[in-house]
């Protein structure tokens, strides 16, 4: 998935953003930080893990001096962050990842933005396997050569043992990460590779066989098994042109005068003014909804007006008689305006559809 957030504009001072009351430091607002993970492009993998929901990932901000201006869960986060001028690294991952671990794989990214007073700066989060994988394959000659020895991997960060039987994945931070042979007085190196972010790294392993005259162990690299995750992008033609290539609701918000455009985001509310929108029901206009990029955003600013012309679409998509679709996902079709109500805006909306 591809990942953008946005933070909202006015900082409560006082006010935590987190339920658990973490992480929001009151900060004077002098620029606006955007963050949004792209949804259309996303770093696929031949493992059998699938991607995260985003909206699951840890979001941290940090000042230019480590200092924690918001941490929590991305799908709870604000649409917009108002911070003093200055630099911020954003980080948002999958889960925790120190020490090696099976079946680990951790997703997210890391960027770093300035941020100037009276300005708005947005960071685009591609969501991408940031730990490398190592697979070991072992070979029947390797375990009779072999029966009373245990094969570990082990990088600066801590030590796995990898059973004969083993079949899972071990994940690692990038950096180097050797291959012992134990026999539990003494270990072995039998071969040091260095992992990159993304990599998965397969090893044969095997010995000679019983009556051979060869001796020692062979350590190889599958390359035809051995794989890096690859970026790709979801769909066909352009951006835009198909539900599967729509746009987020930030990079709609700055695509005025385009048409027949697809659009994805959650609708968090209804009822627009020139200078207000609802976002809790109940709601009374049959004749317009908000779209955000996550269902937590209440905040106007941040979101992309929709207009309900009279007919089928409006009796569907109206959050008086259809309450229940407040929060939902949905991939509306239309014209991107510059202003409606007061925000960028979509119009003639033809087509629609929720996300399965």
């Amino acid at each position: 998935m591809k990942l953008r957030l946005l933070i909202p504009a006015a900082a409560v001072a006082g006010a935590c953003f987190l339920s658990s009351c973490e992480a929001f430091i009151p900060v004077r607002p002098s620029g606006r930080l955007h963050l949004h993970f792209c949804e259309d492009v996303f770093l696929g993998t031949r493992s059998a893990y699938d991607i995260p929901d985003t909206n699951d990932f840890i979001l941290t901000v940090l000042d230019s001096k480590g200092g924690e201006v918001y941490r929590g869960r991305y799908g709870d986060s604000p649409g917009s962050i108002d911070v003093p001028s200055g630099s911020y690294t954003v980080v948002a991952v999958s889960g925790e990842f120190e020490a090696p671990k099976f079946s680990a794989p951790q997703y997210g990214d890391r960027q770093v933005v300035a941020v100037s007073s009276g300005s708005d700066s947005y960071v685009d989060l591609i969501c991408r396997q940031l730990n490398a994988g190592v697979k070991l394959n072992i070979s029947p000659d390797f375990l009779t050569a072999f029966p009373n020895g245990s094969l570990h991997l082990k990088s600066e960060d801590g030590r796995l043992l990898y059973a004969y039987t083993e079949k899972r994945i071990a994940y690692f931070n990038p950096g180097n990460v050797s291959l012992i042979l134990s026999d539990g007085a003494t270990d072995e190196v039998l071969i040091t590779r260095t992992v990159e972010s993304r990599e998965i790294l397969v090893l044969n392993v095997s010995a000679p066989p019983p009556g051979s005259s060869r001796k020692g162990v062979s350590v190889s690299v599958d390359t035809t098994r051995n794989w890096t995750v690859e970026d790709f992008v979801i769909g066909q033609g352009g951006k835009g042109a198909t539900p599967e290539t729509a746009y987020n609701v930030g990079q709609a918000r700055a695509a005025a005068g385009e048409e027949d455009i697809w659009v994805c985001g959650y609708i968090v509310g209804g009822d627009l003014s020139s200078s207000n929108a609802s976002f809790t029901p109940p709601f009374k206009s049959r004749t317009n909804i908000v779209l955000a990029s996550r269902s937590s955003v209440t905040d106007k600013s941040s979101c992309l007006s929709v207009q309900l012309q009279k007919g089928d679409i409006r009796d569907a998509l109206n959050l008086v008689d259809n309450p229940d679709i407040l929060g939902m996902q949905i991939f509306l079709k239309g014209d991107i305006v510059e202003a409606y109500y007061g925000i960028p805006g979509l119009q003639n909306i033809t087509e629609y559809k929720f996300r399965d």
